[in-house]
């Protein structure tokens, strides 16, 4: 097996070498994601769910296409890889999988748009740290 070059790209992961460390992201896939669910031209969210907002069946709300809301949810699973602050966002999501509302909707399109902010955020592991 021989060396080819410097890593850059692996498995949709985007991977930046320096003296310093490693820097891992997915701006790539942010900003093809955003395209996809036709969300590039919105407007940036500061956080990815409100911290007071409280996300249940709700019986009486309209339904959503099951397709389109489990489509977005695998894709910002995937997307857990590298930005860890929409975790808990999207695990609460993916418990409405089977009956998607409006307002479930709301909360996986308000994650879209704080990921419009933050798509150039990653992981650093810095050179010589204990992982």
């Amino acid at each position: 097996m021989s060396m080819i070059g410097e890593l850059n790209f692996f498995l949709g992961l985007q991977i930046k070498q320096g003296k310093h460390g490693l820097f891992i992201h997915q701006s790539k896939y942010c900003t093809k994601l955003l395209k996809k669910f036709q969300m590039e031209s919105c407007k940036e969210s500061s956080t990815p769910m409100a911290t007071n907002y409280y996300l249940d069946v709700d019986e009486a709300g309209k339904i959503v296409d099951q397709t389109i809301y489990r489509c977005m949810i695998g894709s910002l699973l995937y997307l857990i890889t590298s930005h860890l602050d929409i975790m808990h966002s999207v695990c609460v999501c993916t418990r409405f999988q089977s009956f998607p509302k409006e307002s479930h909707l709301f909360i996986v399109k308000r994650i879209l748009k704080y990921l419009k902010g933050t798509r150039t955020l990653g992981l650093w592991y810095p050179r010589g740290a204990n992982i």
